[in-house]
């Protein structure tokens, strides 16, 4: 037996953009399909980094979408400086040998005022208005979704007033994550990060991961069922798109300073002297909001001729790159701490029908799957000669007229197959 609700508690939501809002939009898309009409919590009055107001017109017209106000600091603290408020908020930090006094402070708040996150305030307000809500409306079943983590926070108390069943979907990792090391936390703040992290681990009545690594970084905080539901892609309409006239390699998203792939710049460097065709045909594509460091890289080793820096897009634009570019890139930070990072956007490069040139930490999860996949080729970061011959494979074929992916089993990935992935987990827990 399934819920006949599900209440879910998610900060971003459209017309929030980029990748935090596409796993639960699509979710919600589906749910309808087998049976769960989805109830979405969401801000009324967010500070979202990225807006993207076309995505207003994919939310299910059988959603129930919920909205109560928040605060939150970053609202403050723009008059300060809008620009770093914005950029710390999607995850866009300085490298740490080029911060200024204000990034340090800004860093120095965001991490040890604002614990888990900068949306804290959101809790207790939360909670006050669902506890009622989710009486008056008969709901026993609720997912949180984070990051920000503040909204498991939501869920921790929820289950302790109306034991009600609580999924937590981490889309993200917690402690683990990247950026975290990053926030100047004081011993305080990182044992309050680990409490909190250990308490919504072990009072959910199902963790969702979105990756093998994270589920088993969690075994060793709880001993609650853990399920892995990756993101995935979904059916798009866009037109189709004539390929590229140059040999471009389009890197989609956001393109932080520490996703620099010097190999990358050295080895295209290599085939640019070494091959004087390569001059007149190599574009490199950045969409997304791109770091300064990255840029000051890419003009020191002489690419700028070559560089077409796009910006943001929608993310109907975003899918039309995907399909006209010649090659997609994929670059992680070269660290333990992101081998459980499976980026959204992997899903939508895997059935663009363009090869992926994947960069990451050995042992990645996505590797994986980009292997069984068939849908390109993925190189840590030691790989530099390996890279440059498939570099190469891939522009003769370019020459001729023949670059394309050649994927197989996509079918598990696609977002319909993980919801009712999802509903499955649903039931079994009802």
């Amino acid at each position: 037996m399934k819920p006949e609700k599900l209440l879910i508690i998610t900060y971003y939501w459209p017309p929030a953009g980029g990748p935090g809002v596409q796993r639960w939009l699509k979710f919600v898309k589906y749910l309808p399909d087998f049976g769960v009409q989805p109830i979405v919590y969401i801000p009324e009055n967010p500070t979202y980094p990225i807006v993207d107001e076309n995505l207003v017109k994919e939310v299910s017209d059988k959603a129930v979408v919920v909205k109560h106000k928040i605060f939150e600091p970053y609202q403050l603290a723009s008059f300060l400086s809008k620009n770093k408020t914005k950029k710390i908020s999607s995850g866009i930090i300085p490298n740490q040998k080029k911060q200024s006094f204000l990034d340090k402070l800004f860093l120095w708040i965001r991490g040890n005022l604002f614990i888990p996150d900068a949306r804290v305030y959101w809790v207790k307000p939360s909670v006050r208005f669902l506890e009622k809500y989710i009486v008056e409306n008969n709901i026993d079943t609720i997912v949180t979704s984070g990051p920000p983590h503040s909204l498991h926070l939501i869920g921790l108390e929820l289950k302790q007033k109306l034991n009600v069943k609580w999924f937590a979907d981490f889309r993200d990792p917690w402690t683990t994550i990247g950026y975290h090391k990053s926030l100047r936390l004081s011993n305080f703040a990182a044992k309050k990060h680990k409490k909190l992290e250990h308490q919504v681990l072990n009072t959910a009545d199902t963790i969702i991961v979105t990756s093998n690594t994270t589920k088993t970084e969690f075994q060793a905080i709880t001993t609650k069922q853990i399920a892995v539901i990756t993101n995935g892609y979904d059916t798009e309409n866009v037109q189709k798109q004539p390929l590229d006239a140059k040999f471009s390699l389009a890197h989609i998203g956001s393109f932080l300073s520490e996703r620099n792939p010097q190999l990358l710049w050295e080895t295209l460097v290599e085939l640019l002297d070494e091959i004087p065709d390569f001059k007149s045909h190599l574009e490199i594509k950045l969409i997304g909001a791109v770091s300064q460091e990255v840029l000051e890289t890419i003009s020191s080793f002489g690419l700028n001729s070559y560089l077409n820096n796009l910006g943001y897009v929608s993310h109907s634009e975003a899918i039309a790159h995907q399909r006209k570019s010649q090659v997609l890139l994929l670059i992680e930070i070269n660290s333990e701490d992101t081998k459980s990072i499976i980026p959204g956007k992997l899903f939508e490069y895997m059935v663009s029908n363009r090869p992926i040139i994947a960069i990451g930490p050995n042992g990645s999860d996505f590797a994986e799957i980009i292997t069984q996949t068939n849908t390109g080729v993925f190189f840590d970061y030691s790989e530099k000669m390996k890279l440059k011959s498939v570099l190469l494979g891939y522009y003769n074929q370019f020459l001729e007229g023949k670059l394309q992916s050649n994927a197989v089993g996509l079918q598990q990935y696609s977002r319909k197959s993980l919801t009712e992935k999802l509903v499955q987990l649903l039931t079994s827990n009802f």
